[in-house]
C-alpha cells in the first residue's frame, strides 16, 4: 500500500505520454484525477497503522520505505498541494504550449517527492531526490524564454553538484557506520570514534540537501527559478521541494548528530544568515514572484534555526522540534496560497513587475482576502497559523539563553527578520490591492470556478489552524515527533499570553517602522517602486560561475599541461643526461662502464619517450571518440557571417562577382574561432583528466579499505 502513491503518478504519466500527449485537455483530466486519487490514498495511509516496504537488490542497495507520523503528515500536505495547484492549472495554462510535457513531469515529480519523504534510509531518499531534481527541471524551463533557460541551467547545475556531493557523503557514512538506515544510524554514530569523518560526511550531505532547501550560500537557484517557472510549479518548488531538502538535513541531524552542540551551531548560524538575507532580498525585490521566492529562502532559514535549537537544547527540545515541523507545514501552506494568487495576477496581466501589476487586486475581495490571510500568516500575525510556529521557535531560543548567552544576538536577528517579513508582505499587499491604476480595465471574471476552489480551500485552512492551535496544530506536531526525536511537551502552551505575544508584537512594530521609514521613503519614488539592490551582488555571477568556468579550469588546465607536455619528466631527463655525462667522463676509458652507460641511456630514453607519448595517446583516442574534432566550417556555410557580409561589401566595391574577399575574411575569422574552440576543448580535457584522476583515487581508497 505504501508504494502505490509513489508508483501511481509515474504510471499515469507514462500512460498519458503514450496515449494522450496530443490531446492536452484529456491529459490534464488524467493528471487531475491522478492527483485526487493520490490524495485519497494518502488520507487512507494517514489513518492506517505504521508500516514498512522493502524491495531488495534493486538500484544497488534496494528501495526501503517506511510510514510513520511525520511521513503521514507530509504525504497529506504533498498530495493536497499537488491537487490544488492542478485545479489552478486549468486557468493558468489556457494559452500555454507544451502542456503534455508539463503534466508528464508534474506527475513524475509527485511520485518522486513522495518517495523522498517515505524513504527509510538515506540511499532510497537520494535515489528519489535525484529523480525529483531532474523531473522538476522542465518546470523551470517550461516557458523556454531566455531567462527560463538560464535559471533552469542554474537549477540543474546546483541539483547535479549537490546530488553528487551528497552521494559522496553517503559513501563515507556507509563505510564508517555500516548502514544508511535511519533507525540504525544513531546508536552506531554515538559509539563511532572517528567523529571527524562523520562531520566531513555530514557536511557533504548538508551541502546536497541544503542546496535544494535554498540554504545560504547555495540559494542561488531559488530567486531565479521561481519568477520564470509557471505559478503552479512555483507553489510546489517553494512549498514542497525545498522541504525535501529540509528532510535530508533533519534526517542526518537527528539520526547522526543528535544533541551535538558543534553541529547544532553550524545549522543555527547557516539558518540565521539564510533567514535574514532572504528577508532582506525580498524587501528589495520589485518582482512579485521573486519577492515570494526570496521569502521562501527566509522561511527556510526560520526552520533551520529551529533545527539548530533542537540540537542545542538536547533532551529539552520539545518547543524547538514542534516549531520546526509546524513551520515546515505552515510555510508549505503559505506558499501554496501566495504563489497561486500571484499566478492569478500573472495570467491576467502577464507581468510580474510591481509597477506593472500595481492595483490589479482592487475591487477583487476574494483574491484580496486569500492573499491577506497568507501574507499575515507568514508575517506571524496573531490569530493565524504562522504566529504559532514562530512563537514556538522564539520561545525555544529564549529557553536556550539560559545556557548559551550568544543566542541573544540570534533572538534579535530572528525578531528583525520577522519584522522584515511583515514589511515586504505589506509592500506586496498595498501594491497589488490598495494602489490605484487606471490602466486596468475591470473584468468581472478574472478566474474560473476551479481557481476559486483551489485558492479558497487552501486559504481557509490558515485561520482554522491558527485559532484552534492546541487542538489541531499541536496534535499534528505530536504525531510527527517520532521522526524528529522530539521531547514530550509537559504542559499545554498559552500562545496568547502576554509573555508569548511579546515576541510577535516586537516583530510587528519593527515591520511597521521598516515599511514607513525605509520602504515608503526610499524604495518608492513618485509612486514607482525602485530596485535599489546592486545587480553585481549576485553570488552566481560574482563567485560560482567564475569559479567553475574560469578559475578551476585555469588551475587544473595548468596542472594538466605540466603532465601533458611532460615538463617534469623532461627536466628529469635533462638532469639524468648531465649526471650520465659526468659519470661517463669519469669512466670514459672503461669498456664495461661505457657499455652500461650506453644501454642505460637508451633504456632511459625509451622510458622517457613512453611517458612523454602516453598522455598524447590518450588525447588522440579521446579526440577520435568522445572529443571528436570539429573541422573548420567550409566556405559554403557563410550565410549569416558578419565577416562574410563585410567581405561582400568590399567585393561589390571592386565589382568582383566571385566574392573572394568575403570567403577570405570568413576563413580567417573561422580559423580564429576554431583556434579558440580548440583552447576551450583543451580546458575541457583538463577537467576530464581531473575527474578521471579523482575517480581512480576513490577506487584506490575503497580497495584499500
Amino acid at each position: 500500500m505504501i508504494s502505490i502513491p509513489i508508483l501511481l503518478p509515474m504510471l499515469a504519466a507514462t500512460l498519458g505520454y503514450f496515449f494522450l500527449r496530443k490531446d492536452e485537455e484529456k491529459y490534464y483530466l488524467l493528471t487531475l484525477i491522478t492527483n485526487i486519487v493520490v490524495f485519497g490514498l494518502c488520507i487512507i495511509l494517514a489513518i492506517s497503522s505504521n508500516q514498512v516496504f522493502n524491495i531488495e537488490k534493486i538500484v544497488g542497495l534496494g528501495i526501503h520505505l517506511e510510514l510513520d507520523g511525520f511521513r503521514k503528515v507530509y504525504c497529506l500536505i504533498i498530495s493536497f498541494m499537488w491537487m490544488m495547484t492542478m485545479l489552478l492549472s486549468y486557468d493558468y495554462f489556457k494559452h500555454h504550449h507544451n502542456l503534455s510535457r508539463y503534466y508528464f513531469f508534474n506527475l513524475f515529480t509527485e511520485g518522486a517527492t513522495l518517495g523522498v519523504f517515505l524513504a527509510s534510509d538515506l540511499y532510497t531518499a537520494l535515489v528519489f531526490f535525484e529523480i525529483m531534481s531532474f523531473t522538476s527541471f522542465p518546470w523551470v524551463i517550461q516557458e523556454e524564454t531566455e531567462g527560463a533557460i538560464k535559471a533552469a541551467n542554474t537549477y540543474l547545475a546546483v541539483a547535479v553538484i549537490g546530488g553528487l556531493t551528497a552521494l559522496f557523503g553517503l559513501f563515507v557514512i556507509n563505510q564508517e557506520l555500516g548502514t544508511l538506515t535511519l533507525n540504525e544510524l544513531l546508536p552506531r554514530a554515538q559509539v563511532c570514534n572517528n567523529k571527524a569523518i562523520l562531520y566531513v560526511a555530514g557536511s557533504c550531505i548538508l551541502f546536497g540537501f541544503g542546496a535544494k532547501a535554498g540554504m545560504f550560500p547555495l540559494h542561488i537557484w531559488l530567486p531565479k527559478a521561481h519568477p520564470v517557472a509557471p505559478a503552479p510549479a512555483s507553489s510546489l518548488l517553494s512549498g514542497i521541494l525545498t522541504k525535501s531538502g529540509i528532510w535530508g538535513i533533519l534526517a542526518i541531524s537527528v539520526n547522526i548528530f543528535k544533541n551535538d552542540i558543534a553541529w547544532g551551531n553550524v545549522i543555527l548560524i547557516l539558518g540565521t544568515i539564510t533567514m535574514f538575507l532572504g528577508a532582506l532580498l525580498a524587501l528589495f525585490s520589485i518582482d512579485l514572484k521573486r519577492t515570494l521566492a526570496c521569502s521562501s529562502m527566509s522561511q527556510v532559514g526560520f526552520i533551520l534555526v529551529a533545527i539548530g535549537m533542537m540540537l542545542l537544547l538536547g533532551n529539552e527540545n520539545a518547543l524547538a522540534s514542534r516549531g520546526a515541523i509546524l513551520h515546515m507545514m505552515n510555510h508549505s501552506l503559505f506558499k501554496l496560497v501566495l504563489f497561486m494568487a500571484a499566478g492569478v495576477v500573472y495570467m491576467n496581466v502577464h507581468k510580474l513587475d510591481l509597477n506593472e501589476v500595481k492595483g490589479f487586486g482592487r475591487n477583487k475581495p476574494f483574491l484580496m482576502i486569500c492573499f491577506l490571510l497568507a501574507a499575515a500568516g507568514i508575517a506571524g500575525i496573531p490569530g493565524l497559523n504562522g504566529y504559532i510556529s514562530k512563537t514556538l521557535i522564539h520561545e525555544a531560543i529564549v529557553e536556550g539563553l539560559v545556557e548559551y548567552s550568544y543566542l541573544k544576538l540570534i533572538e534579535w536577528i530572528f525578531l528583525i527578520s520577522g519584522g522584515l517579513t511583515l514589511a515586504y508582505m505589506t509592500k506586496l499587499f498595498i501594491c497589488v490591492f490598495i494602489k490605484k491604476n487606471d490602466n486596468f480595465v475591470e473584468k468581472k471574471k478574472y478566474m474560473s470556478i476551479t481557481s476559486y476552489i483551489a485558492l479558497g480551500v487552501s486559504a481557509i485552512i490558515l485561520p482554522i489552524f491558527g485559532l484552534t492551535a492546541n487542538k489541531s496544530m499541536m496534535s499534528i506536531a505530536d504525531v510527527a515527533m517520532d521522526f524528529f526525536k522530539g521531547a514530550t511537551l509537559e504542559h499545554q502552551l498559552h500562545f496568547y499570553s502576554l509573555e508569548n505575544l511579546k515576541g510577535g508584537i516586537i516583530s510587528i512594530v519593527i515591520g511597521i517602522l521598516v515599511y514607513v521609514l525605509i520602504v515608503n521613503k526610499f524604495m518608492i519614488k513618485d509612486d514607482k517602486y525602485i530596485d535599489l539592490w546592486p545587480s553585481k551582488l549576485d553570488l552566481e555571477d560574482l563567485i560560482y560561475r567564475p569559479l567553475l568556468l574560469k578559475w578551476l579550469p585555469n588551475i587544473f588546465g595548468s596542472i594538466s599541461r605540466i603532465f601533458a607536455e611532460n615538463i617534469i619528466t623532461k627536466k628529469i631527463y635533462e638532469y639524468a643526461l648531465k649526471v650520465s655525462g659526468i659519470i661517463s667522463s669519469i669512466f670514459a676509458d672503461n669498456i664495461v662502464t661505457s657499455l652500461i652507460y650506453k644501454y642505460s641511456l637508451r633504456v632511459t630514453g625509451i622510458i622517457s619517450r613512453a611517458v612523454n607519448d602516453s598522455l598524447d595517446f590518450v588525447v588522440l583516442v579521446l579526440r577520435r571518440t568522445i572529443y571528436k574534432d570539429n573541422l573548420v566550417p567550409t566556405t559554403n556555410d557563410v550565410e549569416n557571417s558578419i565577416s562574410y557580409k563585410i567581405g561582400s561589401i568590399i567585393d561589390k566595391i571592386k565589382n568582383d562577382k566571385k566574392h573572394t574577399n568575403a570567403i577570405k575574411a570568413y576563413d580567417v575569422d573561422n580559423t580564429i574561432v576554431y583556434s579558440t574552440h580548440r583552447l576551450v576543448d583543451s580546458l575541457s580535457f583538463a577537467l576530464f583528466a581531473m575527474i578521471l584522476a579523482i575517480v581512480i583515487t576513490f577506487v584506490y581508497v575503497f580497495l584499500i579499505h
